[in-house]
């Protein structure tokens, strides 16, 4: 009787463990070419973005709003995660990304601080609904 209890522990437990193992992370990659008011490279600069994602079309709602401040290497280029930046409003695991569209709104300040401007707003196509697909929530 006693093998039949930790064996099915042992079970129970290697179940939680793959149902964890198994989630999908709430955050993806993000790469922009950074440049100032002149249209020239920021490079190896440390600079101020803000993320907005937006629902419906690209002057929507807003439901979740992040700041990074990554460092753009020789080329001028930025790489971060959404969903690993410091969060301003909402909560990317609440966005419920089977519920329309959704688009991505850009604001960069080259100096690294927080006068953003926008520098442009797009659909978010795949890995969104990626996310969706792997919570397993939708119909």
């Amino acid at each position: 009787m006693k093998i039949i209890k930790v064996l099915i522990i042992n079970v129970i437990i290697l179940f939680v463990v793959s149902k964890t193992a198994a989630q999908a992370p709430q955050k993806f990659s993000y790469q922009a070419v950074i440049r100032n008011g002149n249209n020239a490279l920021v490079a190896n600069t440390t600079v101020g973005v803000k993320i907005s994602i937006l629902q419906s079309s690209p002057a929507g709602g807003v439901v979740y709003v992040e700041r990074h401040t990554p460092t753009t290497n020789s080329n001028g280029l930025a790489t971060f995660e959404i969903g690993s930046g410091t969060r301003l409003s909402g909560t990317i695991t609440d966005i419920e990304w089977g519920n329309g569209s959704y688009y991505i709104k850009t604001e960069v300040d080259p100096t690294g601080g927080t006068s953003y401007s926008v520098t442009g707003t797009s659909q978010l196509l795949s890995v969104p609904y990626a996310l969706y697909a792997a919570a397993g929530t939708h119909n």
